[in-house]
């Protein structure tokens, strides 16, 4: 019998390999256009700890510091495309704690 293969994915953070299962997804919701295919409204950035939402993602360990790390670097923006606010960082924290 074939063995199923276990997707792998990168820590932000301290850049290794995990199976997705064990990572939480930091998500950027697709940007808003009109009819013309102007960006009326940009995308929200937040946490997906379902892995469901829609978008484009980054994935993190589910630990503070390897969320802190990639805030440091910026390697989340840089992934994701776009500028993130801090607030919105520490409502990941927020929400990390909480788990």
């Amino acid at each position: 019998m074939k063995t199923k293969k276990v997707p792998m994915r990168k820590c932000s953070g301290c850049l290794n390999m995990f199976p997705k299962k064990e990572l939480v997804r930091v998500v950027k919701s697709p940007d808003k256009k009109d009819e013309d295919g102007n960006v009326v409204e940009k995308g929200s950035v937040s946490l997906d700890l379902t892995s469901k939402k829609p978008g484009r993602g980054a994935y993190v360990c589910r630990s503070k510091e390897c969320l802190k790390k990639a805030r440091k670097a910026k390697r989340i923006e840089r992934s994701l495309e776009t500028e993130i606010p801090s607030e919105v960082y520490d409502q990941m924290e927020r929400e990390l704690e909480d788990e």
